[in-house]
């Protein structure tokens, strides 16, 4: 895998500095990557990771009567904590998983809103997973079992806290002060990197506070320049008020692309299985949940925009990953090994889809042109209207061992006969074009 990117570069704590960075080239390479949602959430298992907020943040009726008819008056959100217990986590488990996914990154939440952190963070004294729940280093834990992998390691942490005190202190002062930045927040984040030494850092800066009140630029300007994943470290854009979409490393989804061309900058698609929460709920159902043939569709469109594609897991309190996301994972897997040529290391082509006979996506490598189709067409074969031939034109079904003969259109295009036979699968297939334009 490639790592260094700006190596022997120093960089300003300055945005347009830390914006001449260039991206280590394993994530565009990568296209494909999983985020886990893991924490004391779990354990209610309710409306989303978002729970504690709506229950005494900002509370929703659904969330308060749920406490009143599961739990005692007085309960606190704390009090989910020992039942936060990962007895079934296995990390060497979720690792083959997360391999058989097709998967290239790894990303697991070591912090949400809620600042329980999931390692043995000494700022956050009682409240992490070493110290109640599992106590154990989850973040250690399954970084080791990734890596033994070969899959990059990825940790995302919220740099806002809810109810913390000293946020809320310096969000009082209209974050004039600096209490909670200096006292939690640096001292975790460096505590990460020089303990675990990530390969991405995906953060949510808040868009209450500027970079400036979380010293965003002071905290890049050291990781790019004098950390111990200086050169390998990938971030996103969320390091404050105003910075989504403009400063820092790749874009977040809302941010890919305006005018339907591909972004001249990096940019990720997050998304779910379950569509109604990033966090475990224990009632959800299977209309709520996206199924494989969406999944894979997302994942080429993505793609064929010169986007990532990171997908959400939402393990359970006990560590146990629900059938249905395995299920979903080992399908995409499957089919990426047979057209994982056309996602990974590809480009954007001239052209990234058409709609001549149905939706097509594209993606290129070197010389060669990819073209996706998710829909069997209803004839014995396809028309694709962009490619422009040559005499040395070659159409290749990816995962089929037999030739396709294909006859030239005007002024453009071509007319490929399909197999008749059965596909490799049901969910897609890709053709490979040698000799086009």
């Amino acid at each position: 895998m490639s790592s260094a990117a700006g190596a022997g570069a120093r960089y300003t704590a300055d945005w347009k500095s830390l914006d001449s960075r260039p991206l280590p080239t394993w994530f565009d390479e990568a296209k494909f990557g999983i985020i886990i949602h893991w924490g004391v959430y779990a354990v209610p298992g309710f409306g989303s990771e978002w729970f504690w907020w709506h229950w005494q943040g900002d509370p929703k009726l659904s969330h308060v009567e749920f406490m009143k008819k599961n739990y005692p008056p007085g309960f606190t959100y704390q009090q989910f904590a020992p039942d936060f217990r990962a007895q079934f986590f296995d990390p060497d488990q979720w690792a083959e998983l997360f391999e058989a996914s097709g998967a290239k990154y790894v990303v697991l939440t070591s912090k949400h809103y809620d600042g329980f952190t999931t390692w043995g963070s000494p700022h956050s004294w009682n409240w992490n997973s070493v110290d109640t729940g599992p106590h154990r280093d989850l973040v250690g834990d399954l970084g080791v079992a990734v890596r033994k992998r070969s899959l990059r390691y990825g940790i995302y942490n919220s740099l806002f806290e809810w109810f913390h005190p000293l946020y809320l202190s310096d969000k009082k002062s209209g974050f004039k002060t600096q209490e909670f930045v200096f006292s939690k927040v640096l001292p975790e984040l460096h505590e990460l990197v020089t303990r675990y030494k990530p390969d991405l850092i995906w953060t949510y800066g808040n868009v209450e506070a500027p970079d400036s009140y979380w010293n965003s630029r002071e905290f890049l300007a050291w990781l790019y320049n004098d950390s111990p994943v200086k050169d390998s470290v990938v971030t996103n854009d969320d390091w404050g008020a105003g910075c989504s979409g403009n400063h820092g490393g790749y874009y977040s989804y809302q941010h890919r692309f305006s005018s339907g061309q591909p972004s001249k900058h990096k940019w990720e698609k997050q998304t779910l299985v379950d569509t109604l929460s990033w966090g475990y709920r224990r009632n959800m159902r299977l209309n709520e949940l996206r199924d494989l043939p969406s999944i894979i569709q997302d994942l080429v469109h993505t793609v064929a925009y010169g986007g990532n594609f990171l997908l959400n897991v939402a393990p359970t309190a006990e560590g146990a990953i629900p059938p249905v996301f395995e299920e979903r994972l080992r399908g995409l897997g499957d089919w990426l090994k047979v057209n994982g040529e056309a996602v990974y290391a590809s480009r954007p082509w001239r052209v990234q889809s058409e709609n001549s006979t149905q939706t097509v996506w594209y993606t290129s490598k070197g010389s060669q042109v990819y073209a996706f189709f998710l829909v069997r067409p209803s004839e014995s074969w396809l028309k694709l209207a962009k490619p422009i031939t040559s005499p040395s034109t070659k159409v290749t079904l990816l995962g089929y061992s037999g030739q396709l003969s294909w006859s030239a259109l005007k002024p453009s295009g071509l007319k490929v006969e399909l197999p008749r036979e059965p596909f490799v699968n049901g969910h897609g297939w890709t053709l490979r074009l040698d000799g086009v334009k």
